[in-house]
């Protein structure tokens, strides 16, 4: 494929996505946008709605946000029968191509946005060029447009390719979250795929740079700890109160004492804190969002009963009442060196292509992890893949942004990687 096409062609995709960003559950207009160029297609079926989410999906936003959304996709000119099929958040899109026979190859793309206020500095291409969000406060820090961007340049190469079997390509909602994957992974979509990949540009790779095999996801677990006590005026009657900050305070401290694992890194952040109405009123309520890792599913969740001893623990000290939620929750997994033997000698062949990284370590976590599980738990192979581009600003940033070349490198990265491994089925 020219990459003077592909830049050409895919540029307007990638941009009007990044025009519109969604957070998770709220990608109304994304999926709209996705399902109406792949009904274009010549493809065998084309899902989306409740079908594609196989089990219960967590930390959806309340009916308001949900709303807000849903209108704003619609004023943007979303198809009106999609918005009617996904409403209430239910997201995302699967694309399914048959053709004879041949192994099921599955392909992870994720497509939802970051709460992030994105640069005005001329100098950021989105600002400069005109394709800056329109939605203040919410921007593709991460790259998630060009995701969907790849997987629907993949679907038009091996539509014209000689490809054998089936290609099912899922453009995942709510990865940011982490609560995305398991419903994706769940449906009954995934139980036939054989070989599955999950790709990110990025990862603090250079344009023209590929990695085939990507490990070293921590497993994670987000949680919201709301604490509920008994107000009462600090100055006139402090002991009649019973102090949600101080239970959070001491919750906080403590989380961050944590013992470590001897089978694997761990982490804990308590990101978000609020709570109290006045400086003179003893606080009624209170609340942590926060999220714990590991190394390992095992460490992860080890990290999360100590994390929750500790929430009850304050919570008791204080004598204040405390729910604790999960928002969201991603286990680790592991690439398989089958695929990234069969796909990294091609990778080098591919037009702008520099550099083949057979296997690097990721150092965070993705709930696409719940997918290559799933495959790989009925018997077939997953990796997760790189495709690097230079972007003036890190992931979650006001300034990140992609450089155009890598989309055209990573569709034919992608292609090429499906063609190969339904060709040599490893």
């Amino acid at each position: 494929m020219s990459q003077t096409v592909a830049h050409d062609d895919l540029s307007a995709f990638r941009r009007d996505l990044h025009r519109h960003p969604e957070p998770a559950w709220c990608e109304f207009y994304t999926t709209a946008r996705i399902v109406d160029e792949l009904e274009q297609r010549d493809l065998t079926a084309v899902h989306y709605g409740p079908e594609i989410l196989g089990a219960e999906r967590m930390n959806v936003p309340d009916d308001d946000e949900l709303d807000e959304w849903f209108e704003r996709a619609s004023d943007a000119g979303a198809r009106e029968d999609v918005l009617a099929e996904i409403e209430g958040g239910y997201t995302g899109a699967v694309a399914v191509l048959e053709r004879g026979e041949g192994p099921v190859v599955g392909v992870r793309v994720d497509i939802d946005a970051l709460p992030i206020l994105e640069s005005e500095d001329g100098e950021h291409a989105p600002a400069g060029e005109g394709f800056r969000s329109e939605h203040e406060g919410y921007m593709h820090a991460c790259g998630h447009d060009a995701h969907a961007t790849f997987g629907l340049g993949l679907i038009d190469e091996v539509l014209v390719s000689e490809f054998e079997g089936t290609l099912k390509v899922f453009f995942q909602p709510g990865e940011e979250q982490i609560v995305g994957g398991q419903p994706m992974a769940e449906s009954d979509l995934i139980d036939d795929v054989e070989y599955f990949l999950a790709a990110h540009v990025g990862l603090d790779h250079p344009t023209g740079e590929v990695i085939c095999g990507i490990d070293g996801f921590l497993a994670v677990s987000h949680f919201l700890a709301e604490f509920e006590g008994e107000p009462s005026h600090a100055g006139g009657h402090p002991e009649q109160g019973r102090n949600t900050v101080q239970a959070a305070a001491a919750a906080i401290q403590n989380l961050y004492g944590i013992p470590r694992h001897a089978e694997g890194p761990t982490r804990v952040n308590a990101g978000i804190v609020g709570g109290g109405t006045a400086t003179n009123i003893i606080p009624e309520e209170c609340f942590i969002e926060g999220e714990v890792r590991g190394g390992t599913t095992e460490v992860m969740e080890y990290m999360d009963e100590k994390a929750e001893t500790v929430i009850e623990s304050a919570a008791e000290m204080h004598e204040v009442d405390v729910d604790v939620e999960t928002l969201g929750r991603a286990p680790s997994a592991t690439s398989d060196q089958e695929l990234i033997d069969a796909i990294a000698p091609v990778a080098g062949d591919i037009d702008g292509v520099m550099n083949v990284i057979e296997r690097d370590e990721l150092g965070g976590s993705e709930d696409a992890t719940y997918m290559m599980q799933a495959v790989q738990e009925n018997g077939g192979h997953a990796t997760y893949v790189g495709v690097g581009t230079d972007h003036p600003g890190g992931h979650h940033t006001s300034t990140f942004d992609v450089e155009e070349e890598s989309l055209g490198i990573g569709v034919d990265f992608l292609t090429a990687a499906v063609l190969e491994i339904a060709d040599r089925r490893p």
